[in-house]
Parts: structure tokens; sequence; C-alpha cells
């Protein structure tokens, strides 16, 4: 197995560098997996992926997602979806909310199946704009004030697909992929605001800029501020890591442990084509045997450096 991990600047994240065409096996699918929830978000360069390849290296992490939005997946590989700000026709090719999308979530967090990890990979490179933030919400969470952390943790959060589209709509003049899409009869649910990792047992902030509806129990104005307030906690630049996304780069991030968001593109100078897919989360806790690991400490991360 040739696979070489180095911890990225910032206190999560880090750079693999190995053939994903060629690496396979269950050795690699443990030495990846472990990497991910150790450093919850891993960029994996110069990639020559077909479609198969990419839904192969998906498995590696677990079994993939294919319950997705129909118009955008690509034929004859379920599980695939295409991210584009390409138009042909006047019609998006892909997932598309506007040059200006700027949305923190949690993939899919609408479902009552929380995705654990998501796989992006460039095959289109913007030469400007266009970069993927990452927040570390693990970290985030775990540096909130004692009494913050503990009033957070009895708190739920509803999560609408029908909300996401219309705030999408809202923010990019009538632009929402989520619209009309084949998930939007999806019924609202509720997760936990800091639900526990099913493998490394730490909690994370799960937010959403458009998707959270309201908070439960608490008044409405209530909810919001402290929604917004946990929101510039966790895209503090401290918790930040943006990827300038270079064509053949996989990045894979522990959807369970970090956010995410798109940054503004233009469109009329600059296309942009990802493939995306994405891994279901596991249905139980994995014992030792499973080789599930604790993420990072952020004093143990630093030391890595």
């Amino acid at each position: 197995m040739d696979l070489t991990i180095t911890p990225l600047a910032g206190g999560f994240g880090a750079r693999v560098v190995t053939d994903l065409a060629r690496t396979t096996g269950p050795a690699t699918a443990r030495a990846l997996t472990d990497a991910l929830h150790r450093h919850r978000v891993l960029v994996l360069p110069d990639q020559h992926l077909n479609h198969a390849n990419l839904l192969a290296v998906a498995a590696l992490f677990g079994t993939v997602d294919t319950a997705i939005d129909r118009r955008y997946t690509l034929p004859g590989f379920p599980g695939l979806t295409v991210v584009s700000n390409i138009h042909q026709d006047g019609t998006p090719i892909g997932i598309y909310d506007g040059d200006q999308e700027e949305e923190w979530h949690a993939d899919n967090s609408f479902k009552p199946q929380l995705t654990a990890a998501t796989l992006l990979y460039s095959v289109i490179t913007p030469a400007e704009g266009g970069e993927t933030r990452f927040a570390d919400a693990t970290r985030a969470y775990a540096d909130l004030p004692a009494g913050l952390r503990a009033r957070v943790e009895g708190l739920g959060a509803v999560h609408s697909v029908q909300h996401l589209a219309e705030q999408q709509a809202d923010a990019a003049g009538g632009l929402s992929s989520t619209q009309a899409g084949t998930l939007t009869q999806l019924p609202v649910v509720t997760h936990p605001l800091a639900p526990v990792h099913p493998v490394t047992g730490a909690r994370a902030l799960l937010l959403g800029s458009m998707v959270i509806s309201r908070i439960e129990g608490l008044p409405e104005v209530d909810g919001w501020a402290l929604l917004a307030d946990l929101l510039a906690h966790t895209t503090r630049p401290e918790y930040l890591y943006t990827h300038r996304w270079k064509q053949g780069d996989l990045v894979v991030w522990d959807n369970l442990a970090v956010l995410h968001t798109a940054s503004p593109c233009d469109s009329s100078r600059h296309p942009r084509l990802l493939v995306r897919t994405a891994v279901r989360q596991p249905t139980r806790r994995p014992g030792p045997s499973d080789g599930g690991i604790p993420a990072e400490s952020p004093a143990s991360a630093s030391n890595q450096h």
C-alpha cells in the first residue's frame, strides 16, 4: 500500500499522496477511513479517476448513497452527481445555485439518516473563485464555553429541504437546485444540534445557514440568535480551511465533523465542474475490531505540524 499522509497546517485536514486508480483493498480502506476520522478532511491531489473509479473509491469509506436528486445523476452511475456552473441551452448541467452562493451546511442534513462522508472530484477547475471552505465543527464545539456546550447538547434543530429551497431561491434571485428536485417531498427532520459522532465519539455542531427552520423548544427569535452566534463562532478563521481546486483533486470530508460551503464564482468567465458522491452514515457504533479511532484533539493535532 503506497499511502503518504501529511497533516495540513491549522489543526485539521491532511494531504494524502497515493494513486487511487491503483490503490484499493481492505488495507487501503482502513487506512483512509482512519485518516478521515482523525483529520476530518482529506485532500488527495493528482488523481485520474473515471466514474467507475470514483464509485470504487467511495466504497472504501462505506456504502454509497444512491438516494440522490436524479436530475443531476450521471447516467449509468447511481450515486454520482454533477456539480457545475456550466449551462447548456440555458439550463445548468449540474447542481447550481447561482454565482454568489455561500451556504454553510453539512450535506443532506434534511435526510433522516445523516451522510457520513462526501467525496468531491474536480474535472474542470475555475481559474478564479469556486473554492470550497471547510469549518472544523468538532473543534469549534469543543471550544465553546462549558455552559453553552451543556445548553447546546440538549437542543434539537429542525432541518427542512423545503426551507432550504426557499432560502436558496431568495438568496440567488429565484435560483435553487433544490426546488422541484426529486428529494423535495422529504418530511422535515430533527437532529441534535451537537450530535455524537458514531465512530469517534466526539460531538460537532450540526449547523446550516439555510436548511434549519427552527430550534425545538426555543422562541423563534431566540433560536435564530443562537444559530447565528454558533455559526459565527464555528466559521472563525482559526477553524477554517479553504481548498483552492486543481484539476484532478479529490477531497473527502467527514460530514459528521465539519461544515462546508462553496465560494462565489463567475460562471460567465470561469467554468466549474465537479463530480460528487457520498457515503451513508453507519447504523451502529463500531467496536475496536472495526478500526475506528478518536478524532484528534486540537492539542494533539497541532503537535504534528
